[in-house]
Order: structure tokens, then C-alpha cells, then sequence
């Protein structure tokens, strides 16, 4: 029986196994909650030998040091694994999108370094998604997908509250997401759902919905958490201290707001948003006299300190549902505590609330799951929740409350009031949602249909012998190579229709395929080192670095490196060099399949001379433009980031694959591969160079070949092999 190694991929927000902040901010809410405890209940299943969450390191001073750890152990299987993105600090999701690539790196630099491949990895939320897709395809493994909110979904609510399009899209970076959830949809082997109603209204809005297949596991509760109230009355039933004080903490938190803290206890919980529509609970309550005489209400509304330092949205729900509290005169009958632990004090709050025989109510339209539902009812609350998603699907199968529009405050109070008022209804309520809470969702169940899950896949891509989505799976060749061999094409390898020793070198390179990386790094765009494969026959290559070192692409299906891409767009301001350029002498620009995202290429007129380079520095450097300046063959001018090169690209590739350069070998012909031979990397120079590479024979790392093109090529290999012994004798 195959054991796995899961890894979850959830960057933003505050992730912690001891003492989560859940409810602290928008981006630390239930998402966080769920991955926490997928963590810990796949470590328990007998088929899962490790389980690793990588989410992003931060060191803040306006949070806890306990984020800024880089591995937080939680048991023998299961780790928290931290990875530095976009700086230090903390920061919203939606600014994330940019720094995720060096997330990716970092990743695979830990697999490396770890020499253990991961078996499945499960992304969340659109971020996470993009991550654990990328890790997918470099590694070629199941790659499974949950959306928890989705942006078109999100997009449509936030319009339909009077949000314009451009605020959704500076606010949210809302276009990015969504292309980001189309592709998911195309390229994750399973998404894990928790209910049917996300598939049929959220992802249904998708175009690449077809393309997408679904599971549904509902989440779990922690049933060793989340117990019925009335255990405390039980004679063998021990309370642990800490359980003791958060029992203490969350009473006293609540009764020194009422009156008459003995009447049933109308409870809701969530964090400080729109959609958790408090505001009509409170009404509800507010506008109803009888059902204030009947019971108390309280609001926990996520966790706050002083509201006017709390960020806007959040304090605008915070003030409102205070001035509602005025409103209506709540002073004695209503509590808003302002915090709550989710690992100790929440469940006593349900019980609490259970033990007064009190209701709860999750007033959220349309909610995609509810885990405060499943989790109140496992303490025996009955339950007020929306006839819509997925509270109608839990309230349908374990029969516990009553389904109203939860919009309606006269209808939540009616429901709360015929729920409160009959003890024989409260009592069926109350024990139907402990039954249906243990038997149909359980944590347990979720674990045993997930491993199921990747049980079929496996046994599917054994049966067709077809890779997952058909990934290359490029990233383990990388990671396990013992030698990378990098040469420029044009002069070096071929020369027109001259291909002298190319098949002897393309023999050799499939001869050790297992052991050595090939790859190209040419002056030629993407579409013209295509055209090269067609018209040589070139070994297959495993890396590509094309356009003067400013792309990077892996295998023949030239796969980018987006992690170059943000590396090498660093200070680099395309728009304004074409402009600045537009009066500057001697050049003219090339046709438009010349240039790319990096790369500005000109003609350079016959006036074109040294002095006149010299003064394209200098006109660079007063209008405080940065860019690397390449001459080829006195004809043309390409103009790059400053970060690309071969060179560049090759340390590059080095720090990511996690390959010392010295056991990289490079291979060129003219003072465009000068950077890239040069350093520690071992180079060739084959026989038919230019003269500006004489001035390379003083390094001794540096081999001049007596062969000229692939010949030579393989000639210097063959020479820095035997000197270094670069190659293990090993099959």
C-alpha cells in the first residue's frame, strides 16, 4: 500500500498550529481553520507518511515572533513550513500576486535540499491554487485544488453592494484571481469541494467549468473539541485547566453585558465582515420585544482591540453594529465580547450558549459551507441559517433547526422565538445536530475519502500510463541531475548548414540523459529557437535561455520560468526607455516580432560608433534608466533588464535547481557568451571564436577547444569531465 507525501499550499494570512488567530483579519479567517485541521487529521491516516503546510514567513513587529519561525514542528508527520516572499512583512493577499514566483523558488530550492519529492500537493484559495499548480507541473504529481471564495463570485457581490469595477479591480487585483481560477480549472487533476452548491453556482460562472473535475468531502469538526454540552455533567468527565479557565473567561465575558445572563443565549460568531450580516440578527432582536423578554443575544465578532486602528471595512461593520446595539436600547440584554480563542474558548461558547438552551444563528446568504454551523451543532445548538448553499444542505441531512431568509430580521426572530419557546422542539434540534455532526462530518470520514481520492488517481495514471494533466515532470530531472551543460547555438553547436559533430554530441547528451541537464542559451527569441529544432536535429533540451538571457524556458514545450520573469523585471521600465529613446540618434526600432515584455531591439545606423554607445550610457544614466545594453555584430541593439543575461541566467539556474556552478558547463563562440563562461562554471570555447574572446585564455577555468562547433563542444566536456570528475561512475 503506497504512503504519501502531502503537501498544502496556503500563503496568506497568520498560520500557526499553536494558538491560531483565526477571526484576526480578513485574510486570517476560516480557510485557515480548515487547512490547520486538514494538517493535522491527514497525519492520522495510516496512508499519509508526511504532511507539510508551506504558507509565508513573516517578521512584523505588529505580530508574533512565532510566524517568523521557518519549520514549526506539530508532530512526527506534520509540519509548518515558512517561506520569505515579497519582504518581511506583513501584508494583504491581493498585494501578494507579484512575489508569489519567489515563493515557488524557495519551494523548490527546500525539495532539493529536503531530497524528498513530494507524492500530491493541495492547493487553497487562488493563491495557494497558483502555487501548488506551478510545484504540479515542475514535478509532474497530482495536483489537487480547493477555491474556498471565489473572485467572480466575490466580483458579482461587491458590484452588486455599489463597488465600481475599477475600485473591485485596484482594491482586489480582481482580473489577476480570476485568470488564475480559469487555469486552475484546466489544470488540476481533482478539486476538492465542500459542497455540491459551489460547483453548481460559484464555478459554474467559469468559463473552463467543463474542463474541471470535482469531489465533494464536506469538512470535519474536531469531535475531541467540539462535544455535546451536557458531558460536563457527566461523573467521568475531567475538564483539563486550560479548559477550565476558557470556561471562566468566555462566562465572565458575556455576563458582565446582561441583565439576566440565565435566559437562553441567542449566539452568533464570525468575523468582522459584511457578509456574516450580524446587522440583521441584531435587528431581529432589536425590533422584537417578546423575543428580548425571552432571551439574551451575543455577537462575537471576530477579535478587536481598539476599532479605530482597525482597518476601514472592518471598522465600519464593528461601529455599526455598536450604534444598532444603541439603536436599540441593548444595554443589558446584548454582549459583543471582543475576542475569542478558537481553540479553547469558541467550543465553550457554543456550550455555554447549548447549556442555556439557547439558539444558534448563521446569518451569512448564500454560505459556501458553514464549519460554525457543523461546529454548534456538535455541541447540541439548534440552528437559524439561510435556505441557500451550504447551511440548507447541512440542515436538510441532519434535520437540526430551521431554514429562513436570513435578510428577513422578522423572519429570524419568528424562527428564533418557536425554537426557544418549545422544549420538545429545542431537545430534537438540539440532539439530531450531535448525531448528524459525529456521523457526517467528521474529520475521520474527510481523511479516509481524501486518501480514497489519490488512491484513484494513481491507480488511474497506472492504468492509461498517462501523466498527471500531462505535466512534463521536468523539475525531478533538475533537482537529481549531477551535471548541467549550457551552449549557445549559433557559432558554437551549428553555423548555417554546417553541423559538424552534432550527432556524435546529440548521441552523447541522450547517452547520459540521466544524469546530465542540457540546455540552449541563445541570442534568439522563443519563435526563432523553435525554428532551430526544426531545422537541426538537436538533442532534446531540458532548458532553454533565449532572447540574450532574458527568457527562460524548460523542455521542447517551453514551459516559462516565471521566477526569472520577477526577477529580471526588477527597475525595469520598458514603456519609458521606447520612449526616451524615440529622439536618441543612430538607432531605429525593430518590427514588432522582434521585441518582447523584455527585450527592446533597434537597428543601429553606420554612424553608429563607440562614442556614440558611450553616449547611450550616459543618456541612460541621466534619465535614471537602467538597462543592459547588447552590440551584436555592429548591426543591432537590444536593450535588456539589467539583471538578464546568460550569465545572469545561469547563476541564475544554479541558486534555483540548487547545482554549485562548478558543476555546470558552458559553451560559446562570441562576446555575447563572455558573462556566462566566465566565474565558476566550467567553460568551453570552441575553435571557430571571435576575436574578442582571446582575452579569455587567462582563465584557467576556461577551455579552448582544437575543434570548432559541436565537435569542439563535446571535445571540452569531455576535457572538464575527466579533469573534475564531474560525472559519478554510477548507472
Amino acid at each position: 500500500m503506497k504512503e504519501y507525501y502531502i503537501q498544502l499550499y496556503s500563503p496568506h494570512g497568520l498560520i500557526r498550529y499553536t494558538d491560531p488567530e483565526i477571526g484576526r483579519d480578513k485574510d486570517t479567517g476560516g480557510q485557515v481553520k480548515y487547512v490547520l485541521e486538514l494538517l493535522e487529521n491527514l497525519s492520522k491516516h495510516p496512508q499519509v507518511r508526511k504532511v507539510d503546510l508551506f504558507t509565508r514567513r513573516i517578521a512584523d513587529k505588529r505580530v508574533s515572533a512565532s510566524y517568523e519561525k521557518e519549520i514549526e514542528v506539530v508532530n512526527e508527520k506534520v509540519r509548518i513550513i515558512r517561506m520569505t516572499c515579497g519582504g518581511n512583512t506583513y501584508r494583504a493577499k491581493e498585494t501578494l500576486w507579484e512575489h508569489l514566483d519567489e515563493f515557488i523558488d524557495k519551494t523548490i530550492r527546500f525539495i532539493d535540499e529536503e531530497a524528498d519529492f513530494p507524492d500530491v500537493v493541495h492547493g487553497h484559495y487562488a493563491d495557494g491554487n497558483y502555487l501548488a499548480g506551478q510545484i504540479s507541473e515542475i514535478f509532474g504529481i497530482p495536483f489537487l485544488a480547493t477555491g474556498h471564495s471565489l473572485g467572480r463570485n466575490k466580483k458579482t457581490i461587491l458590484l452588486q453592494e455599489g463597488m465600481s469595477e475599477e475600485k473591485i479591480e485596484e482594491k482586489f487585483n480582481m482580473e489577476r484571481r480570476i485568470a488564475v481560477e480559469e487555469s486552475v480549472l484546466k489544470t488540476a487533476d481533482m478539486f476538492v469541494v465542500s459542497t455540491q452548491h459551489i460547483i453548481d453556482t460559484q464555478y459554474a460562472l467559469y468559463d473552463n467549468v467543463k474542463s474541471a473535475k470535482f469531489t465533494v468531502i464536506p469538512p470535519g469538526v474536531n469531535d475531541e473539541v467540539f462535544y455535546p454540552f451536557y458531558r460536563l455533567d457527566m461523573p467521568s468527565f475531567k475538564m483539563s485547566i486550560e479548559q477550565e479557565q476558557a470556561l471562566y473567561r468566555v462566562n465572565s465575558d458575556i455576563e458582565r453585558f446582561l441583565f439576566n445572563p440565565a435566559k437562553p443565549l441567542i449566539l452568533s460568531i464570525g468575523r468582522a465582515d459584511k457578509r456574516k450580516n450580524f446587522e440583521a440578527i441584531i435587528q431581529s432582536y432589536g425590533q422584537d420585544k417578546e423575543l428580548q423578554a425571552m432571551a439574551n443575544l451575543a455577537i462575537f465578532a471576530g477579535v478587536r482591540k481598539d476599532i479605530s486602528q482597525m482597518p476601514e471595512d472592518e471598522k465600519d461593520i464593528l461601529t455599526n453594529l455598536l450604534l444598532l446595539m444603541d439603536k436599540y436600547d441593548l444595554y443589558g440584554k446584548m454582549a459583543i465580547p471582543k475576542k475569542n480563542d478558537p481553540k479553547l474558548e469558541v467550543p465553550e461558547i457554543y456550550r455555554i450558549a447549548a447549556r442555556k438552551k439557547g439558539v444558534f444563528v448563521n446569518a451569512t446568504p448564500g454560505e459556501n459551507f458553514g464549519l460554525t454551523i457543523v461546529e454548534a451543532a456538535a455541541c447540541g445548538l439548534p440552528i437559524i441559517a439561510s435556505p441557500t448553499g451550504g447551511p440548507k444542505e447541512i440542515l436538510e441531512q441532519c434535520e437540526n433547526g430551521i431554514l429562513v431568509d436570513v435578510e428577513d430580521p422578522k423572519a429570524i426572530a419568528e424562527a428564533l422565538k418557536k425554537v426557544i419557546a418549545d422544549g420538545q422542539l429545542w431537545e430534537k434540534y438540539s440532539t439530531n445536530g450531535i448525531v448528524g455532526a459525529n456521523q457526517l462530518y467528521s474529520w475521520t470520514s474527510y481523511a479516509n475519502k481524501y486518501v480514497t481520492m489519490i488512491n484513484e488517481l494513481f491507480q488511474q495514471k497506472a492504468k492509461d500510463d498517462a501523466s498527471f494533466k500531462n505535466k512534463t515532470a521536468y523539475g525531478k530531472k533538475l533537482a537529481s541531475a549531477e551535471l548541467f551543460i549550457i551552449s549557445d547555438l549559433d557559432g558554437t553547436l551549428v553555423e548555417g548548414n554546417d553541423t559538424q559533430g552534432l550527432k556524435e554530441f546529440t548521441k552523447w547528451i541522450a547517452e547520459h540523459k540521466g544524469k546530465v541537464v542540457f540546455g540552449i542559451a541563445s541570442g534568439r527569441n522563443k519563435h526563432i529557437t523553435e525554428q532551430a529544432f526544426t531545422q537541426y536535429d538537436l538533442p532534446k533540451p531540458d532548458i532553454l535561455i533565449c532572447s540574450a538571457g532574458s527568457e527562460i524556458f524548460y523542455t521542447d514545450k517551453f514551459i516559462p520560468d516565471k521566477g526569472w520573469e520577477s526577477h529580471i523585471d526588477y527597475q525595469w521600465k520598458r514603456k519609458e526607455l521606447q520612449a526616451a529613446l524615440e529622439k536618441f540618434p543612430g538607432i531605429r526600432l525593430q518590427e514588432e516580432d522582434a521585441q518582447w515584455r523584455f527585450k527592446l531591439s533597434y537597428y543601429i545606423d553606420n554612424s553608429f560608433d563607440e562614442d556614440s554607445m558611450a553616449d547611450l550610457y550616459k543618456f541612460l544614466d541621466d534619465h535614471k534608466l537602467r538597462a543592459r545594453i547588447l552590440l551584436t555584430d555592429n548591426k543591432y541593439l537590444d536593450l535588456l533588464p539589467f539583471r538578464a543575461s546568460k550569465g545572469s541566467a545561469v547563476r541564475y539556474l544554479s541558486y534555483k535547481w540548487k547545482m554549485p556552478l562548478e558543476h555546470f558547463i558552458t559553451a560559446g563562440n562570441s562576446g555575447n557568451d563572455k558573462d556566462m563562461l566566465k566565474g565558476k562554471a566550467k567553460g568551453i570555447v570552441v575553435s571557430n571564436y571571435s576575436p574578442e574572446m582571446e582575452d579569455l585564455k587567462k582563465y584557467n577555468s576556461i577551455y579552448f577547444t582544437k575543434y570548432p562547433m559541436s565537435t569542439g563542444v563535446l571535445e571540452g566536456i569531455h576535457h572538464h569531465i575527466e579533469k573534475e570528475q564531474l560525472l559519478s561512475n554510477k548507472n
